[in-house]
Order: C-alpha cells, then sequence, then structure tokens
C-alpha cells in the first residue's frame, strides 16, 4: 500500500539543509532542556572561577563567559527569526490549505442540501397525491 504524504512531510522534504537546521536551533534553543543545560554550565563556569579550583581563567565579572553569551544571542536573533518566518509561511499555506478544504466542505454541503429538498419536495408531492387519491375514493363511496 503506497503511503501518501501529507502537508507537513512534503513542505519538510522540500526545505532546504540550513532551513531544517534553523528549525532544528530555533527549537532546541526553545526548550527547557537547552535551559537547564545552559544554567548548568553558567553556573559551573561561575563557580569554578570564584572558588578557583582551576586556574581562573574569566575572573569577575566574567567578561569570557559575556562574549559568548553576546556571540551566542548574535548568531542565536537571527536564526531564530528565519524559523519564525517560516513558521509563518507554513501557517499561511495550511490557513490557505484549511480554506480551500472549507469551500470545497461548503459546496458539498449545498449540493446535499439541494438534493435533501428534491427529495423532500417529491416526498410532499407524492403525499398530497395520496390524499388526492384517497380523497376521491371517499367520494366514490360516499
Amino acid at each position: 500500500m503506497e503511503h501518501s504524504k501529507n502537508w507537513h512531510e512534503k513542505h519538510r522534504e522540500a526545505s532546504k539543509f540550513g532551513q531544517r537546521l534553523a528549525d532544528t536551533v530555533a527549537s532546541g534553543m526553545g526548550s527547557w532542556r537547552f535551559i537547564i543545560i545552559q544554567t548548568a554550565i553558567v553556573g559551573a563556569w561561575m563557580l569554578l572561577n570564584v572558588v578557583g579550583f582551576m586556574r581562573h581563567w574569566d575572573v569577575y565579572p566574567f567578561i569570557l563567559l559575556n562574549l559568548l553569551f553576546s556571540t551566542q544571542a548574535a548568531y542565536a536573533a537571527p536564526i531564530i527569526m528565519m524559523a519564525q518566518n517560516r513558521q509563518s509561511e507554513r501557517d499561511r499555506h495550511h490557513a490557505e490549505q484549511d480554506y480551500r478544504t472549507n469551500l470545497e466542505a461548503k459546496k458539498e454541503i449545498e449540493l446535499l442540501i439541494e438534493r435533501l429538498n428534491v427529495i423532500e419536495i417529491e416526498k410532499l408531492d407524492k403525499i398530497l397525491e395520496l390524499l388526492q387519491v384517497d380523497k376521491h375514493e371517499k367520494k366514490k363511496t360516499v
């Protein structure tokens, strides 16, 4: 049995490597896992530099750590913006697809209503015909 691909699978396959990478990085940076790991690393960095178990490579006020954060922010912001732009594009395509589906459903519902009206009119005509036949038969018997 052949598997037909849904819209998301087709869109993912059409994405270029850089676009998929931006999506992956943005989803990773927007997770609790990333925040927890980064917090642990920063805490360890600061603790090791304050206590001095190792050589103080970044003494207070942690200028190297601030430089690393600035570099991370300089790369993270555009990557996250690329992912958000792509998400907006996906949402727009999805909304267009939903709109088309809704239009098709509306047309089908209108056709069904027309068919039901025709059936109801035919039934009413049949009932009226039966009533008239019954009325004529009653007149004949009276």
